[in-house]
This record gives C-alpha cells, structure tokens and sequence, in this order.
C-alpha cells in the first residue's frame, strides 16, 4: 500500500482535473497553495501535441492560475526529448501543427516535408491542420519501413458541450488500415513520458503520483510506470465507472479538493 504523505511531485493532468471547459474545478488553486506549504510539487501533463506549453500557460493564466512555464509538460515535448536521446538532429517527416513544427524545430530536428528525401523517423502528432497529401505521403514512408512514433493513442479530443474532435489515435488507425503498421507511442498511457519526465526533471518514481480523471490513459500511464495513481471522479470517470473497471488506483477521490484536504490531515 502506498503512503501518500511519502509522495512529492504530482503529475496533474487538466481538463477534467484542474479544469472543466473554461472553468477551475471548485479546489483546484488550494491544492497547489497545499502542495507549497508541504514542500511539495506538481506538473501539469497532457497527451494534447497541437499545442505547445505556452499555449497552456496563457490558458491557465486566463483562468486566474500563473505559473511558469516549465511548469506545463506535453506528449508533444515528450516525443522532442525521446527522440534527442535516441538521434540528435534527426531529419522527420512531421505530421503536426505549426505549433508542434516549431517545438521540434526548436529541439534541434530538420523537417521534411515530401518524398524523396529521406527521414530518419515519421512521427505523428495531433494535426489539425491534417491533409491527405501530409497522410499519403507519411503512409510512403511508413510502408518502406522508417521508424514511426506517435505522441499519444488518444481517438478524440474532448470539446466543451460534450463534442468530440478526431484525435491522433483516429490517424494511427488510418495509416494502420493503409500501411500495416503501428507506431511507437511516447505518450499517456505508455510508461516512456514518465521515464522522460524523470530524466528531465530528477524525479525518483517512488516520490511521484501521477493524477487524473481518465482510467485508460492516467490512471493506466501509472500503473504502466509503477508509480503511485490517484483517480479524480471530476471529470470523465464516474464512481459508477470507476468501481465496473478492472483499473485500480491507490486512491480516488472526487475531486483535487478532497485530495488537498487529507493531505493536510495526514501531514
């Protein structure tokens, strides 16, 4: 059984956690100011690579929450940080957002845009600005048998009004159903973004809780990891759901509010 006063660091995903919509979830701000008087910390993680961290910053400044921007961790970020460890400067045929372009550029990477040119890796990323040239192209290259990593497997990209946008996992299943092939995933649910974290940030796995609302991605991301889980009934996982899963955190509890609150208690 874990300890949860032994846990340091939170790994908080966001909307459904910290936030529904546009909206702080009730707590949300005391938890941190809970975690700061603990000495302890927190990062924000999201499997979401059509953004980059700043593009969160603003977001969360607007909803009255500042905070520095090393503060905010995509699977976008991730896949940078993978990739550098295993080829630096590598030439990839990118299928992302500007925003994501400018990050792996950034990062040090050469992108490549059409055929005939050679990637050392296709990588897949949430593109919004998706054409079927980006996917003809991409599936080239796959086929051939250039190593193919993908951020994160989400299918859709919740929208406010309970909609949904087709996510990466969606594109995954495209190229699947075209090439034959499945991509290497960095992102939640799979235990690489936690190893990346903990490289960069000097994180031990024993001092960390990974946090959130979604069974299958952050729940299972640290199970996947071997790191303390603690499901928040705010967002998308009811009580109802929770106990029909066969996922199991260490803990659960309705929402960040609670989770400060026996925080405190326990200290």
């Amino acid at each position: 059984m874990r300890d949860l006063r032994e846990i340091k660091y939170f790994l908080l995903d966001m909307d459904g956690t910290f936030y529904l919509g546009d909206e702080l979830i009730d707590g949300s701000m005391d938890f941190l100011d809970i975690l700061k008087m603990q000495d302890k910390d927190f990062l924000f993680l999201t499997n979401n690579s059509s953004k980059n961290r700043m593009a969160y910053v603003e977001k969360l400044k607007r909803l009255g929450c500042e905070l520095e921007p090393d503060k905010v961790f995509t699977s976008g970020e991730a896949t940078t940080i993978y990739l550098k460890n295993m080829k630096p400067k590598a030439k990839i045929l990118l299928l992302g957002t500007p925003l994501l372009e400018e990050e792996f550029i950034d990062a040090g990477f050469e992108l490549v845009k059409g055929r005939g040119e050679s990637p050392d890796y296709v990588v897949l990323g949430f593109d919004t600005t998706i054409t079927y040239e980006k996917l003809w192209i991409a599936c080239d290259y796959i086929r051939e048998g250039i190593p193919y990593i993908a951020t994160h497997p989400d299918y859709n990209c919740p929208l406010e009004g309970g909609k949904f946008m087709p996510d990466a996992g969606a594109m995954i299943d495209f190229i699947a159903a075209s090439t034959g092939r499945r991509p290497h995933v960095i992102g939640k649910p799979n235990a690489d973004i936690i190893n990346v974290i903990c490289d960069k940030y000097g994180y031990n796995k024993e001092d960390i809780a990974m946090v959130g609302d979604r069974l299958y991605t952050d729940i299972k991301t640290g199970i996947n990891a071997d790191i303390a889980t603690v499901v928040v009934l705010s967002g998308e996982t009811s009580r109802i759901q929770y106990e029909e899963s066969d996922i199991d955190a260490d803990f659960v509890y309705p929402s960040l509010k609670e989770l400060g609150e026996d925080l405190k208690r326990l200290k």
